[in-house]
């Protein structure tokens, strides 16, 4: 039997799907389906972006303490916020039925891209 998706083509369509959820809902709407969708399409987003956090914070870290601290504490700390992010978009994908905000920050890994993660120390409805 063939297989139906391979999975370059299932993460192509999990990445668009990602896209179009963040885009087509606003995450400030007052609709109960809107907080929704922004959650589902931000849990989707990070969940497949995760792997992003790794040149992202390299080049965090080159731009504030080098080189040599990029090419270790750098890819270290960003392998760290790779499973930081792909994890909590997998348990808001898991819970989007409740609109809370994301627990990283940025929402997403494309947002203040010349900003280091962080992440909330509470949860806080949308």
């Amino acid at each position: 039997m063939k297989q139906l998706f391979t999975t370059t083509s299932l993460k192509t369509v999990l990445i668009v799907s990602a896209l179009f959820f963040s885009t087509a809902y606003d995450a400030s709407a007052s609709s109960y389906p809107a907080r929704l969708g922004a959650k589902l399409g931000n849990s989707i987003a990070n969940a497949a972006t995760g792997i992003v956090e790794i040149p992202k914070t390299i080049m965090v870290a080159n731009r504030e303490h080098g080189p040599a601290y990029a090419a270790t504490a750098g890819l270290v700390t960003g392998m760290v916020h790779m499973i930081g992010r792909t994890l909590s978009g997998a348990y808001d994908l898991v819970t989007f039925m409740v609109p809370t905000k994301p627990i990283v920050t940025p929402d997403y890994v494309w947002e203040d891209f010349d900003k280091e993660t962080s992440y909330r120390s509470t949860w806080q409805l949308r």
